[in-house]
């Protein structure tokens, strides 16, 4: 099939199960595969605390850095909690997984629908993210803000959709081009620092138009926690490295964020250092890199990476979202199909998912990523601080080696999460924090109506109480709808009459006479088979023939109801199928949904005729 030959082109030969061990990730390629949001996320972090200082003018700036270090400070100390969570959970999970088995049902569902909303967030805010400093090099791409970021979405989806391992190897090189540029810019940043001196904020900033208060820097404080989100990825997605895995992923959480901390503190600090202030199209980064480095292709070389790195940055969710998803679903709070590999070894359902909810986001918010932040930092840390309680929990449940100062640390960690979490919702509330705050709820009530559903499925199709069947059931009756006499029904008839010794045809009458010259042409068939015409004076073939099938089942009383027999043409091309009314489906869909009468279900036997040309 031309169909099945382009998916393979795209995305790759089906692979057996059995590979799936090989699948894994090694920590080089795990740390690209689940770090670029956690090291990216200095891009709009920094972006948020410039413009949340800017307002109180020279004033405001100078608390960038001191800001920048209580963000760092909380980092460290969240990293520390889910280095703990890889170890005590090294079957994955993350946030979820701890608060559901040490909080309870709900409090997991709740870091569940936290963390599933910051993916989706994250996606949306890396991609715009990246675009806008691309942008900032070459502004002429400024209109097509939204254009390009749903392209790098579909390359991202598509490389996921690949498998594990060329996602790691894709991912590699932005990371790494990343760091290979950004890291020796902060330490010639440093340097020239210390041989020309720091600047005056008071000579470039502009006037204040607000007053510096508590609240303007509480404000600030949350916009900048953005820099945390990432942190939780690989505490999800241990399953994915290789053996020995909880020691390899804890590993690579600690290079993570220490990577984290350096990038962070040093770009806010050299942004504060140098008194840099950008322009109205240029994001805040873009103008420490021009004042380090120049205009020069050293210049365009970070940029270009920085977009990279915020481009991949979404892979992280795209790494997280789809495991979560699995194991929700496991649990039965999703619906079964994102438990399912893919052909390449990969949540597929769970990766289409996360590219549909991304590209909305993206259209509805118009690409801008300062419009998208405020959303979802309540996920990020009301996750946050339900892994630490649960961890808390957990310790003291465990009681083994040590379990005072882990419990401690944990503890600690849950009570500065909250702390940000009350800062972030409330001073972002009416910037859009409130849509996150409704739909939370509103997911996990989600989660329990499946849940719900399939625990009423698995009731309805248990056997427990059903008595043994002692009786062998009466031959049915059979119904055959036609549209005329022709070869595709032959089969139809010719099936129905080995099953059964009642069988009726039934046609359908929608012009007046034309039930008279079927009838005809039927007796010189079957005419041992009685046929029957239905008047239908609103030219509806539905209704006229369920009508009929509940007066005779209504007749016979016979504990049963008639079995439907539906002939049906395939045609050889599936553009054919353009070309016909498809009578025979819509049938079958009235049959098959309507309710039980009578008490009885109804059979329906579907008999294909193929069409050769």
């Amino acid at each position: 099939m031309i169909l099945d030959r382009l998916r393979f082109l795209l995305v790759g030969p089906p692979l057996p199960t059995g590979q799936l061990a090989h699948k894994r990730l090694n920590k080089v390629r795990a740390l690209a595969a689940f770090s670029p949001d956690a090291l990216s996320s200095l891009a709009y972090a920094n972006q948020e605390i410039y413009l949340g200082l800017a307002v109180a003018g020279a004033a405001g700036l100078s608390l960038a850095f001191p800001i920048g270090i209580a963000i760092t400070g909380l980092l460290v100390l969240v990293a520390l909690s889910y280095f703990q969570t890889i170890h005590g959970y090294p079957s994955g999970g993350g946030s979820y997984t701890v608060a559901k088995e040490n909080l309870g049902t709900i409090p997991g569902l709740t870091a569940a629908a936290a963390l599933m909303v910051d993916y989706v967030l994250t996606a949306a805010v890396s991609l715009t993210a990246g675009v806008e400093a691309i942008a900032s090099a070459f502004p002429v791409l400024w209109p097509y803000r939204v254009e390009l970021a749903l392209l790098m979405l579909a390359v991202i989806a598509l490389l996921n959709l690949r498998g594990l391992q060329e996602t790691g190897t894709a991912m590699a090189v932005p990371v790494y081009l990343f760091l290979f540029t950004f890291l020796p810019m902060l330490a010639w940043g440093l340097l020239r620092l210390l041989r020309e001196g720091a600047g005056s904020l008071a000579s470039v900033a502009l006037p204040a138009t607000e007053p510096l208060t508590l609240f303007l820097v509480l404000h600030t404080f949350a916009s900048g926690c953005t820099a945390l989100t990432g942190i939780e990825a690989i505490s999800n997605g241990v399953p994915y490295f290789q053996p020995p895995e909880a020691r390899n992923a804890g590993r690579t959480l600690i290079a993570m964020a220490v990577l984290m901390a350096v990038l962070f503190a040093g770009s806010v600090g050299l942004t504060q250092a140098f008194a840099v202030i950008p322009r109205p199209d240029e994001t805040i980064l873009s103008a420490l890199t021009r004042r380090i480095l120049g205009s020069g292709p050293a210049y365009i070389l970070v940029q270009v990476s920085t977009m990279l790195i915020l481009a991949v940055a979404a892979n992280t969710s795209f790494a997280g979202f789809p495991r979560l998803a699995a194991i929700l679903a496991t649990d039965g709070f999703l619906p079964r199909q994102l438990t399912g590999l893919g052909d390449r070894l990969v949540y597929s359902n769970g990766i289409v998912l996360l590219t549909a909810a991304t590209a909305g986001l993206i259209l509805l918010f118009g690409g801008d990523t300062h419009a998208l932040i405020p959303l979802f930092a309540v996920g990020v840390f009301l996750a946050f601080t339900l892994s630490q309680a649960g961890m808390v929990v957990h310790w003291a449940r465990e009681q083994g080696r040590g379990w005072a100062a882990k419990a401690a640390l944990n503890g600690l960690g849950a009570l500065a999460t909250a702390l940000a979490l009350i800062v972030i919702a409330v001073s972002k509330f009416v910037e859009g924090a409130w849509i996150t705050i409704l739909v939370l709820p509103l997911l996990v009530t989600w989660f329990l109506r499946v849940r719900a559903h399939y625990q009423e499925v698995a009731r309805e199709l248990s056997l427990h109480g059903l008595p043994p069947p002692l009786e062998i059931p009466p031959r049915p009756r059979v119904v055959i709808p036609i549209s005329g006499v022709h070869r595709g029904i032959v089969d139809a008839v010719n099936f129905a009459r080995s099953i059964a010794r009642e069988v009726t045809a039934v046609y359908v009458e929608l012009e007046p006479g034309s039930g008279e010259r079927v009838r005809q042409k039927w007796e010189h068939w079957w005419p041992d088979v009685p046929l029957v015409v239905l008047p239908s004076p609103y030219r509806s073939i539905i209704g006229p023939l369920l009508d009929f099938l509940d007066q005779t089942d209504r007749q016979h009383n016979d504990g049963q109801q008639a079995v439907i027999i539906l002939p049906e043409f395939v045609p050889a091309h599936w553009w054919h199928n353009l070309l016909h009314n498809q009578t025979a489906w819509l049938l079958k869909a009235a049959l098959l949904y309507r309710r039980r009468r009578l008490g009885f279900q109804r059979v329906i036997i579907d008999i294909p005729y193929h069409l050769r040309r």
